[in-house]
């Protein structure tokens, strides 16, 4: 399961798509019950949308679902966050930052799937850290759509963001040093920070060209021909 989780999130299964057991049974070398139970998890946890008669759908990321995630993300982000300066554990902490260490080292390797990855991992341990069963849920699910912008985002290649990456990595040595130090403003404020680094860049990445619709906002009712 955890294979399939990774491969949805540095999309080798693109957004939209269906995924053939008979292909996945074989690959993993499963029957069709045991995979179904799975799938049937991994629509749990918002990896997968099971659709009747046609299987299993990777998450799709339409228009509505982008623009659903960027109203949610910065309120879920903060809130997590600042829970998570105030209840972290000391156990966490050294999880938080054995990933921070692993984030790095992706980055110096050039991995996109890897810095993609272990930030997603990052923010996962910080959502452990804030214990709260309404939040950690949502937090997961937005995580899911955060991780496939990111192999953009953290793709080498694409070098006008190499200032933002540099910056996004350091940030999460603060974060560190603010949760440990209970900072629980502090920590709140870095995560609006954090978010408001990346948001434009993943807006103009998730916005196809010419579309006037900010994502963020509701699209209004066309006004009828001669109503006032």
């Amino acid at each position: 399961m955890e294979d399939l989780r990774k491969r949805i999130l540095t999309q080798d299964f693109e957004p939209g798509s269906y995924l053939d057991e008979s292909v996945l049974a074989e690959s993993y070398e499963i029957s069709r019950p045991p995979l179904r139970e799975v799938l049937n998890q991994l629509a749990g946890e918002g990896y997968v949308v099971l659709q009747k008669n046609r299987g299993a759908q990777v998450a799709p990321m339409t228009h509505k679902t982008m623009r659903n995630f960027f109203m949610a993300a910065p309120m879920i982000y903060a809130a997590v966050t600042r829970l998570a300066a105030e209840h972290a554990t000391e156990a966490q902490l050294m999880r938080l930052k054995d990933t921070q260490t692993l984030f790095r080292k992706a980055i110096r390797d050039g991995d996109t799937a890897q810095r993609a990855l272990m930030n997603q991992r990052f923010h996962d341990v910080i959502g452990d850290m804030a214990d709260n069963e309404f939040l950690m849920p949502s937090l997961r699910r937005l995580l899911i759509d955060h991780t496939r912008i990111a192999m953009s985002f953290y793709n080498p290649r694409n070098q006008s963001l190499a200032a933002q990456r540099s910056i996004a990595a350091d940030q999460h040595d603060q974060f560190i040093a603010l949760i440990e130090s209970g900072d629980v403003d502090g920590a709140e404020q870095l995560a609006l920070d954090h978010w408001e680094l990346s948001r434009a860049e993943i807006e103009s990445f998730v916005t196809p060209a010419g579309m006037a619709i900010p994502l963020g906002t509701a699209p209004r009712a066309p006004i009828e021909k001669g109503a006032k």
